[in-house]
């Protein structure tokens, strides 16, 4: 993992104005000083979205989100702190810190070099499929699909024509090197020789985008000739392109996915193209490969719950079943819809449209019921080699999720359904829990902790950062030097204080004060929070002294009532009595004196 020094985050956040960039996907409103927008990250009907031209932050007074222009990218795409600020340096065009290094310079290189290769083929075959005779067969096909035009452009469906030659020579004439366009898996070379031909020959072409919808690889579909060729034929797996890690349609589904709140993975690309055209657009594809643990690690970065929608027929049942076993023990929860035999998602559109579609998948079971069904389709229950398949197959599947709780509601159910005792069922999964454990390795990925939930901080905390948060460096140095982080209760807040304190002296900026906490969403939040009231404050100097007096001496009653407890506890001897009675009195004399510099500044 990339580790970026503070000086190249700020020359990347300097070089990225957040109205830019939220504005490029948002439409903003000017309201004062500040910008508006109806929240993305919730729905609303009137705009609670602030963006702070000046201090560079963002707040949503309705869902509390907020944070810097590394903040909305992580947040808005999905994205790592690293993945945002490598996005961002990308948007401005500054070379990663981190590729200074001779080696991951040409890497680099030769990835941006790739990326402008397969651009320019997928202009080309989508130039071919508008406006060439050669395009006329992909024509007429997707015209029998019932793909639209619209469709058509906007996952930019292309053509390659049907011959040997034709990208070779297109490569020639446009200055792309043979040797790039063979990295790119867009021809092969001759064995034995420096000729080349082309891997993409009458096919219709998809192109295949990373998350940011950049060409990577494209997969090609026949439409002519002899049964034994591949009907599919996918880009190899390149410097850009690992089959097992991408996703089709990714880059157009991914907000969809979060406002549905699960995605739906379909077996091809023409499924989820018409999904997509219908209105269904949280749908997205593997790219003929069962879904991968890093398939349902994207994922999980979107959601938790996936519905699985395969073809109806036998092949797709068993098709959903060879794909999740990757995905069995990564938390996500999966469903299955069922399609009617003999359609699939795009037949099924057509023949009853969206409506029944959204009912279909509003309907779809659990995974393990799904698959408990299918097993006793094909396994007749009630013969002893039957049940023996049947509970040998939910154990050897339930094993792979490592949840308890799985396991034991499908023994209860599995049992029920074959009419055998629970504990038989249960006995006969913990042998498959034994075969399973001496067959895998431990995953030795550490695994992320869990998001923890804060309480609000109180009104006056609230106060507290508002005047830091509106501090110049003048008042900024007069709080480091009086006010004690300590004074304050909530460790949040705590935190962010020492944070800012610590600014002291130094940039002030308030994008500094992001940095140091984005680690804590919920402290970036209070921030952005306190940072975008509008309200008037009249003389932040004197607020800000009266407030850090109040928190002082509410530290000071704090230490008389602890000393007070102790005080009633009859273990004390006299002497520790008169001790703690001294104590006391030293505070109250201590209250009464006027605020002064903190006796460690």
């Amino acid at each position: 993992m990339p580790h970026f020094s503070p000086e190249f985050i700020e020359r990347v956040r300097s070089s990225n104005d957040i109205i830019d960039v939220i504005g490029a996907s948002l439409p903003l409103k000017r309201a004062g000083t500040n910008f508006v927008a109806l929240c993305p990250f919730h729905s609303e009907k009137s705009p609670s979205f602030n963006v702070s031209p000046q201090r560079q932050i963002f707040h949503c007074f309705g869902c509390h989100a907020g944070g810097d222009i590394f903040g909305f990218i992580q947040k808005y795409e999905n994205l790592s702190f690293v993945e945002s600020v490598e996005r961002l340096a990308e948007r401005a065009q500054i070379p990663l810190e981190h590729e200074t290094n001779p080696n991951a310079a040409r890497q680099r290189g030769l990835k941006d070099q790739l990326l402008r290769l397969h651009e320019a083929i997928c202009t080309r075959w989508q130039n071919c499929l508008a406006n060439e005779a050669a395009g006329q067969v992909a024509r007429d096909y997707l015209q029998r699909r019932g793909v639209s035009p619209d469709s058509i452009r906007e996952f930019r469906i292309g053509a390659a024509p049907e011959a040997w030659d034709d990208t070779v020579n297109w490569a020639k004439r446009n200055d792309f090197d043979p040797t790039l366009c063979e990295q790119a898996g867009l021809v092969v070379r001759k064995e034995d020789s420096k000729h080349w031909y082309d891997r993409f020959r009458g096919r219709l072409m998809f192109p295949i985008c990373d998350e940011q919808g950049r060409v990577i690889a494209f997969s090609g579909r026949i439409l002519q000739g002899d049964e034994k060729i591949a009907k599919y034929v996918n880009s190899p797996e390149t410097p850009l392109f690992t089959k097992g890690r991408v996703l089709f349609a990714l880059d157009k589904a991914k907000r969809p996915i979060l406002e549905a709140g699960h995605a739906i993975v379909c077996e091809g690309q023409l499924d989820a193209i018409a999904c997509h055209a219908a209105g269904v657009r949280n749908v997205i594809a593997p790219q003929g490969t069962a879904l991968t643990q890093h398939h349902a690690r994207i994922l999980k970065r979107y959601v938790n719950e996936v519905i699985l929608c395969f073809d109806g027929d036998k092949a797709g049942r068993a098709a959903t079943i060879r794909s999740v076993d990757d995905c069995l023990g990564t938390e996500l929860a999966i469903r299955v819809a069922s399609i009617p035999e003999p359609d699939d998602p795009d037949s099924f559109l057509k023949k009853q449209g969206p409506d029944a579609f959204r009912a279909l998948l509003a309907g779809a079971k659990g995974f393990f019921d799904f698959y408990l069904q299918n097993l006793i389709t094909e396994h007749p229950p009630d013969t002893d080699r039957g049940r023996m398949a049947i509970i040998v197959g939910m154990g050897a599947k339930l094993v792979l999720t490592g949840n308890a709780v799985l396991v034991d509601t499908y023994a209860q159910r599995t049992a029920q359904r074959l009419g055998v005792s629970v504990e038989s069922v249960r006995s006969e999964f913990r042998k498959e829990r034994a075969i399973g454990a001496q067959r895998t390795e431990p995953d030795t990925e550490e695994a992320i902790d869990p998001s923890e939930t804060h309480e609000r901080p109180s009104s006056q905390d609230l106060w507290l950062l508002r005047y830091l948060c509106e501090a110049d460096t003048a008042l900024l140095d007069w709080a480091a030097a009086h006010l004690d982080p300590a004074w304050l209760v909530h460790p949040v807040t705590r935190r962010i204080v020492e944070n800012r304190l610590h600014q002291a002296g130094c940039d002030t900026q308030l994008t500094v004060l992001l940095d140091a906490l984005q680690s804590d969403p919920f402290a970036c939040q209070l921030v952005t929070e306190a940072a975008s009231e509008q309200r008037p404050i009249t003389d932040v100097p004197t607020q800000l002294a009266d407030l850090t007096l109040r928190l002082r001496n509410s530290w000071i009653d704090r230490q008389i009532a602890q000393l007070g407890t102790r005080l009633s506890d009859p273990a004390h001897s006299h002497q520790d009595q008169l001790r703690i009675l001294q104590e006391q009195q030293q505070w109250r004399a201590a209250r009464r004196l006027p605020l002064s510099p903190r006796a460690d500044t």
